[in-house]
């Protein structure tokens, strides 16, 4: 049963609302009185109004007063001030307790209604992953969408199957911005793309490998890469501007006093793999972007080349959300188990991703 509050010729009327009965009829009036005799209803204090529903239950004023964990004087006085704010005795004297009056016998429906929705304003909203139908909206780099976005999405479809989720590159500009705004709801990049503003988490250490084709020469002639070798190849290099060939592999040579064959500049690490199925070059990558890639070989590079760090950042605005909160876990524990299953090396945390500020190695 449900209950409508209207107003019709100055007067409040509230309507019960019913499955049809027998004759037809689906509402019914159940009370009305006159508007310009209500009170102010931001000087109601809720507090009496689950008075008055104690009140109604249990029409008597000591046990009323128990059930409220209040004194018989102070649930006294709130019965006065509820008769002062609905202008009408509310309950009269009976011989076991008190009998409300039918102004108050009306009330009682609807006030178990607003009790009960105000109630459940303040409980925490209940996420289930397996019913719920959320949209969100990720913002990431292209090497996140690969090692990352992928088994996430993985296991995200299985566990949460009406869940849509929209992938879409990170702008570092906007992004604390669209963080704030909403139009992203989390944001997969470096340490030094998060800010005080922000919450974030890191999600691994990653390092960075030497990638060539399964049959390389170097392969075939079962030959070492050796760092002279290795100098000697044509690199493909990913820039986001499309132009840059330098990355930390070459600061990390320079230092040696040795210089590479930088030959192709892409501005997409998701080209790389199939660049170098199709050539004899070799590309430094990291380590996620290849795991599990066919037609490829991995090893250590010949040089010792600085790492990176990816981290998750969200804004304050949804981080108590349990929708948001159990999507992050879930991506948490994704980047954790990852981890675990990655090719061993050492993760230098001194270094930043060059394919962040421009270039990679």
């Amino acid at each position: 049963m449900a209950c409508k509050f209207y107003e019709c010729g100055g007067k409040l009327v509230i309507q019960r609302v019913n499955e049809a009965d027998a004759t037809g009829k689906t509402t019914a009036i159940i009370y009305r009185c006159n508007i310009t005799t209500m009170k102010d209803i931001r000087n109601l204090d809720l507090n009496l109004l689950k008075a008055l529903d104690a009140l109604l239950d249990h029409r008597n004023v000591t046990r009323a007063a128990a059930r409220l964990g209040v004194t018989q004087p102070a649930m006294s006085g709130m019965l006065t001030r509820l008769r002062d704010t609905f202008d009408d005795p509310l309950f009269v004297r009976a011989q076991r307790g008190i009998e409300p009056t039918e102004r108050a016998q009306a009330l009682a429906i609807p006030l178990k209604q607003v009790l009960g929705e105000v109630g459940a304003l303040l409980q925490p909203p209940v996420f289930d992953p397996a019913t719920a139908s959320h949209h969100f909206t990720i913002a990431s780099t292209d090497y996140a969408l690969r090692a990352i976005a992928l088994p996430f999405l993985a296991t995200l479809k299985r566990l949460a199957p009406n869940i849509k989720v929209a992938l879409v590159l990170v702008n570092d500009t906007q992004m604390l911005s669209q963080l704030e705004r909403g139009v992203i709801d989390l944001a997969l990049v470096s340490p030094e793309y998060t800010c005080p503003d922000l919450h974030a988490r890191k999600l691994f250490d990653e390092h960075y490998v030497c990638v060539v084709r399964q049959d390389h020469p170097i392969i075939r002639r079962q030959q070492d890469l050796t760092l002279e070798r290795f100098c000697e190849l044509d690199h493909a290099l990913v820039s986001y501007t499309g132009a840059g060939f330098r990355g930390a592999t070459d600061e990390a040579l320079e230092k040696m006093g040795k210089t590479r064959r930088v030959t192709v500049s892409v501005k997409s690490f998701l080209i790389v793999p199939d660049l170098l199925r199709a050539s004899d070059m070799v590309s430094i990558l990291p380590s996620r972007l290849v795991t599990d890639l066919a037609g490829l070989a991995v090893f250590e590079p010949p040089i010792a080349i600085a790492g990176f760090t990816k981290m998750a950042a969200w804004h304050e605005r949804t981080h108590r959300d349990p929708a948001q909160r159990w999507l992050r876990q879930l991506l948490f524990d994704i980047c954790f188990d990852n981890h675990a299953q990655c090719m061993a090396g050492p993760a230098d945390k001194a270094g930043a991703p060059d394919h962040m500020s421009g270039s990679a190695p």
